[in-house]
């Protein structure tokens, strides 16, 4: 790399928020440089291989990528969409949800009226309660201009139709226990809490899946490989095991960023892809206000997550062309409570899908949830690739503990499995915060809040004059919700109607335009 480390824009983390952002803004002529603490790019999007197998850390589909779909457009965009290796999952069921020891499946299906007609056949008296469930979905995600690439003048995060309690919501809809759970199953992938969690977190998230669900077929780190790839075309620099331990600011904003290794960079922007809470723990100077500071570190956390990553002998078990969740119970809120001690009879397996697999797999990964109370008694201790560590043979023994319990509960679903498993590994939520940057090592962010939105907000423009935040926490987790963050994050930078009719010329949509 060249001697001069000044550029015009410097993005802290290469996940997938910091790799679109440098994307984005090199395609604008802007000079960027990538700051990564790990080896590997991507954060969640990240990959590990035991045993010749390959295991994917946080993506297991994506939703949204039939042709116009709102997740093909932004991917088309960003240069990536046709590099892609997909696989449409099962139409008639991309996720599956069981409940206790009752063996009946509810299968989640594509497109919403196939979604509506699949479980009227299963609680065939609640026609209607689901049929409003899917048109509700539609209509939340509606009030977000750029969840479909469209322009708008007014911040939705405003709206008070948004204040609406997704739990509550649904049992609104129908009295059948069995029925409010299967729609309310869904909130494993996004931590929902039944006292906090709002129905459009709820919407957004498994609109996207009903309108189309695919896999990566040979894991989710080439969406990253991707977008580094195209960031590097248009002239963006990244430069991994990079880890960012200051920020120096004054008044005018950050001044200096400097890293583990002891170089020191500086921008005219800085963008961060970083939980904000950890942003502020590097921040010197007198940058950044009390108020600030004290109401973003206050906010609380989603709960994190225990994965027991399996390899398999070959031919042994089947690939599942869909997701499978399990409760305990109809309760399918308790396991996401971190004061609760339910989450172990509760878990999510996935099989991942590689190119030439016969019909089997020889990898299943298990995730279930894990309050970071339990892990932190090792908070002390730190241990990435990138920079190597360890842990006591008590935190060995934990993980080995919890690991049985979880496979006690797949095994009654999957007895074949324990003879088939070959090796085991694990992660627990010190193991996303390590490598993730993430305080307490959640899996989804910030907990948001239904009765009041706006408390739980944050604008990708900081305090800080030429600081701003981009990822998860900023607009919504998950692919599409980081993808939006991006764009919002780039739009402070470039301008929101520019940028987002840009978007629209370049993939193909009419230009909408939303007034506020």
């Amino acid at each position: 790399m060249s001697s001069d480390r000044s550029f015009d824009v410097l993005v802290i983390g290469a996940g997938l928020g910091g790799l679109e952002c440098a994307v984005i803004l090199a395609r604008e002529g802007l000079s960027v440089c990538v700051l990564e603490q790990n080896s590997q790019l991507g954060g969640s999007l990240q990959v590990f291989s035991r045993e010749k197998r390959l295991f994917d850390t946080g993506v297991h589909y994506l939703g949204g990528l039939l042709p116009g779909q709102n997740l093909d457009r932004y991917f088309r965009y960003l240069g990536i969409r046709d590099g892609l290796k997909l696989h449409r999952m099962d139409v008639d069921g991309f996720d599956r949800i069981t409940f206790g020891d009752d063996p009946q499946e509810h299968p989640l299906a594509q497109g919403h009226a196939h979604f509506v007609d699949r479980l009227t056949g299963l609680f065939p008296r609640e026609r209607a309660a689901i049929q409003r469930f899917s048109d509700d979905l539609r209509a939340t995600c509606e009030r977000f201009p750029l969840y479909y690439l469209r322009y708008a003048e007014h911040n939705e995060w405003e709206d008070p139709a948004l204040q609406v309690n997704a739990r509550d919501h649904i049992a609104s809809l129908t009295r059948d226990p069995a029925l409010r759970a299967v729609l309310g199953a869904p909130n494993v992938l996004h931590a929902g809490r039944g006292d906090r969690t709002p129905f459009y977190m709820h919407a957004l998230v498994l609109n996207t899946y009903i309108e189309s669900a695919w896999r990566c077929v040979d894991g989710g780190s080439q969406l990253a490989k991707l977008l580094a790839r195209e960031a590097r075309a248009h002239g963006a620099v990244i430069l991994p095991r990079k880890r960012v331990t200051r920020l120096d600011t004054d008044a005018m904003g950050v001044r200096a960023v400097h890293t583990a290794d002891g170089d020191r960079f500086t921008a005219r922007r800085v963008v961060a892809d970083v939980h904000p809470a950890a942003v502020l723990d590097i921040i010197t100077g007198d940058g950044v206000r009390p108020a600030y500071r004290n109401r973003v570190k206050a906010m609380d956390n989603t709960i994190g997550t225990f994965c027991v990553h399996l390899a398999l002998r070959p031919g042994s078990f089947p690939y599942h062309d869909h997701n499978h969740y399990h409760f305990a119970d109809h309760d399918v809120w308790a396991p996401m409570d971190p004061g609760s001690s339910r989450q172990r009879g509760q878990f999510m397996l996935f099989t991942p899908l590689m190119h030439g697999d016969d019909g089997t797999v020889d990898a299943v990964s298990i995730m279930t949830f894990m309050p970071y109370a339990e892990v932190a008694r090792w908070a002390g201790t730190r241990n990435t690739v990138a920079e190597p560590g360890g842990r006591d043979a008590d935190y060995e023994a934990f993980k080995h503990r919890a690991a049985e319990e979880v496979l006690e509960h797949v095994h009654r679903w999957y007895p074949a499995l324990r003879d088939a498993i070959t090796g085991r590994w694990t992660t627990t939520p010190l193991t996303f915060r390590d490598y993730i940057g993430c305080p307490e090592g959640t899996t989804y962010g910030i907990q948001k809040e239904a009765s009041a939105p706006m408390r739980t907000y944050l604008s990708p423009r900081t305090k800080v004059p030429n600081l701003f935040l981009t990822g998860q926490n900023i607009n919504l987790h998950g692919i599409l919700g980081v993808t939006v963050s991006s764009v919002v994050t780039c739009a402070e930078l470039l301008g929101k109607r520019y940028l987002v009719e840009k978007i629209q010329r370049e993939t193909g949509g009419g230009e909408v335009v939303v007034k506020g």
